[in-house]
Order: structure tokens, then sequence, then C-alpha cells
């Protein structure tokens, strides 16, 4: 792959968290209020104390929005849209797949193969059923290569998990790794551009985005724990 090329998904990613990744986040941080929040009183006084040192509604607050605006919300967010960034990823490489259940197709950079890849987002974003499906994908395409002649052998069909690490990969996964490799995180990325460093490239590009277009997180989440500390205070506690 070239150097163009890489910076082309380098900036196609930055796009994708400027776009959809950024807005959605700020959305469900502006979007919290204290009716939002499953709470566990137990839990939430003793992780204020423990975070803050004491129970006041702030540090209440904050044990509360923490862990759902800088974990759960994101992460969900980032899979559920992760299909925009591997279409981005069809187009810069010029290797969109026609195939059904196959995302790209691409020249290995390790074994200068022609890959099959169905792409995920990371090591554990797959379910049960999702064994079969992808499995039933993949026997097809093999099933069709005898029949035309394509030469493919087993290790030409992939599934590649944008982040992660190895170790990481859930039974599922591994399910499907005893028949296929599944290629994650840095190394699905260095078999795409033959470039090791690539995947924390791409990974320090999209902190750069906050940045480059000067967000600043910390005032929006402290404004929100100062709303939410309110409604604690309103309720006469938690």
């Amino acid at each position: 792959m070239t150097e163009d090329q890489k910076n082309a998904i380098i900036n196609s990613g930055k796009e994708y968290f400027r776009q959809i990744i950024i807005p959605n986040h700020i959305k469900n941080l502006e979007r919290l209020k204290l009716s939002k929040f499953n709470i566990n009183p137990f839990l939430v006084n003793y992780l204020a104390a423990f975070l803050c040192g004491n129970t006041e509604p702030e540090s209440l607050a904050k044990a509360l929005i923490y862990p759902r605006i800088l974990a759960t919300s994101l992460s969900t967010s980032f899979g559920q849209n992760i299909q925009t960034f591997i279409s981005s990823l069809e187009e810069i490489t010029g290797c969109a797949s026609g195939i059904e259940g196959i995302d790209i197709e691409f020249i290995d950079a390790i074994d200068h193969r022609h890959k099959y890849c169905q792409c995920k987002a990371g090591p554990q974003t797959i379910n049960k059923d999702d064994i079969a499906t992808i499995l039933g994908h993949f026997k097809y395409l093999m099933n069709k290569s005898r029949l035309d002649k394509m030469g493919l052998q087993f290790d030409d069909l992939v599934v590649g998990v944008l982040y992660g690490e190895s170790e990481e990969l859930s039974a599922n996964y591994k399910v499907i790794d005893s028949h296929y490799p599944v290629l994650c995180g840095a190394d699905f990325w260095e078999h795409l551009t033959g470039d090791k460093n690539f995947y924390y490239r791409l990974s320090k590009a999209f902190g750069e985005v906050v940045e480059e277009d000067d967000i600043d997180g910390s005032l929006m989440i402290e404004k929100k724990v100062k709303e939410i500390a309110a409604e604690i205070i309103e309720k006469g506690g938690l």
C-alpha cells in the first residue's frame, strides 16, 4: 500500500471521529439526567468516596458520569457506526468486495496473496450466532473457488478485527480462528498496509482530532457533573 493510501486512511479515520463519533459522544453526554442511571446506592456512594474521598453530590455525580461517558457510551457508538469507517476503507483501498459476507479484498502485504476479508470492530464484538454466519459465507466462497478454479486457500479468507490484541479475542472469534485466520489489531493493519506501526499511527490520529478541533471535553463534563449534582441535591441524596 502506498504512503498516500495510508495517509488517506488516517485522514478518513479522523473524519469518521469528527463527523460521527464526537457528535454522538457529546450528544450522549448532554442527554444525561439522573433518571437515566440505574443506581445502586451502595456502590455509587462507595465509588464516590473511592474516587473523590467523600460522598458529596458532585462526587456522586462524577461516580455516575465518568464510567458512562468515558467508556460505555463511547464504545457503543464506535461499534454501532463502525461500518461507516469500513466503507471508507473500501473506497480508499479500491478493494470493496461485491461478494456477500466480504467487506474488502486486498493483496496481503505479508504473503502477497489475495485476501477476502470480513471486518469487525473489536475483539469482543461478535456473538455466538455470528459464528455460523461468517463460517457460512467463507464456506460458500471456498466451494465457489473449487468450481471456478480460483485457487483459494483457507488462509485467504480472514476476519479483520480493527482494534485489540489477539489475547483479547472472545471464544466466538477463537472458534472462527480454528477454521480461518482472525487478524486482530496491529496484525490486521500490518497485513493490509505493510506497515507494522500503522495501527499505532491510526489510533494516535484519532486522539489528535480533539486537539485539532479545539474541543474541551473537560468543561462539558464539569458542566454535566454540576447539573447531576443539582438533581441529587434536589432529590435529597442517593
